[in-house]
């Protein structure tokens, strides 16, 4: 049985930017097996969008009406244009899972890098917020609409190097998530979540990921499954929690920072 209990004949439907892949995936599967339909946010219409999609009806049990759009969170217009096209429908919670994550050393960092990774991060959900928000207002959940917003939680204060455009962009995050919940109280909340490791970067050694456990109490990455379960408690299950930060990260925060 489901477990999204709602005033409303319809299903509830989330919105997953990053949808494709990774946390995203995951994230979107979760919505779906807890009784939302969905629509996923990609980069582009391949196999990868249609095999995403394919798993998330399938968490569903077949149940979920899924729906694919591909837009490139770094082209504004086309994030303000994809706002604008999903304003008469119902969207009942956002969850921006979309991330650009590139390294650039200082003396290296190229302004449109920099302005990418704002534009990506910050500015995406800002957008969608601001173009959602009626739609958001009007949702069936018990707690209201729910924006969930994925920040880092080394922009908190465990900062390592050659990643200033990325913290940049985080930091913005972590602003936006408080700046939202006041401005969209009472009939939406907007929360964060600041992980770990729960998805190794791509080009993530040995070396890098034996460093970073030594410092996880927990002593293990996390996982795409595990950010995602919090995800849908913040925006289903938590109706008094708005305005907050859930670091989800094995205790990586309760250890000392350094250069990795």
């Amino acid at each position: 049985m489901s477990s999204a209990c709602h005033s409303s004949n319809r299903r509830p439907r989330t919105l997953v930017t990053g949808a494709a892949r990774r946390v995203g995936l995951a994230v979107a599967c979760e919505f779906a097996r807890r009784g939302h339909d969905l629509v996923m946010l990609v980069r582009a219409l391949d196999a990868r969008a249609e095999e995403a999609a394919d798993a998330v009806r399938a968490a569903s049990g077949g149940a979920a009406t899924v729906e694919i759009r591909a837009c490139d969170l770094d082209d504004s217009e086309a994030v303000s244009s994809l706002g604008a096209s999903l304003m008469d429908g119902p969207i009942d919670a956002l969850v921006h899972c979309a991330a650009r994550y590139e390294s650039q050393p200082i003396g290296q960092i190229d302004p449109g890098t920099a302005l990418s990774h704002y534009r990506v991060n910050a500015l995406a959900p800002l957008m969608l917020a601001q173009a959602l928000r009626g739609a958001l207002t009007s949702s069936v959940l018990p707690g209201g609409g729910a924006i969930v917003l994925f920040s880092d939680m080394h922009t908190q204060g465990r900062f390592y190097r050659g990643h200033a455009s990325y913290f940049a962009s985080k930091g913005a995050v972590d602003a936006l998530v408080g700046a939202l919940a006041v401005e969209l109280a009472p009939k939406v909340r907007v929360n964060g979540i600041a992980p770990g490791v729960v998805a190794w970067p791509v080009d993530a050694d040995e070396g890098f990921k034996a460093r970073y456990l030594a410092r996880t109490p927990l002593g293990r990455a996390g996982t795409p499954a595990e950010a995602a379960a919090c995800a849908a408690w913040l925006a289903i299950d938590a109706h008094f929690v708005n305005g907050e930060i859930i670091r989800v990260d094995g205790g990586r925060w309760l250890g000392t920072s350094s250069s990795e």
